[in-house]
């Protein structure tokens, strides 16, 4: 893998390539690497990535209540099945 610099970025740029960092939950080298790698369509994902860790992070408060609660029979046993 080679290391690269880019220099003289525009203030407006880093500030949103900043942003961009905070909502995915990433380290800046990571949002830079998949951004460059949507905008050339080059797939830069290990074979051990399987996309769920872009999901991380991005859920409020709600979402998980609704996910709690849609899932919430899941825990149930069903002890007919278990004798």
């Amino acid at each position: 893998m080679r290391h690269l610099t880019v220099r003289n970025v525009p203030d407006a740029l880093a500030r949103q390539l900043d942003q961009e960092r905070a909502r995915r939950g990433l380290s800046l080298n990571q949002t830079v690497i998949d951004l460059l790698s949507q905008a050339t369509g080059v797939s830069c994902l290990a074979t051990f990535e399987n996309g769920l860790g872009r999901l991380a992070g991005t859920w409020s408060a709600t979402d998980l209540r609704q996910f709690e609660h849609a899932t919430r029979a899941f825990e149930a046993v069903d002890e007919e099945m278990w004798r």
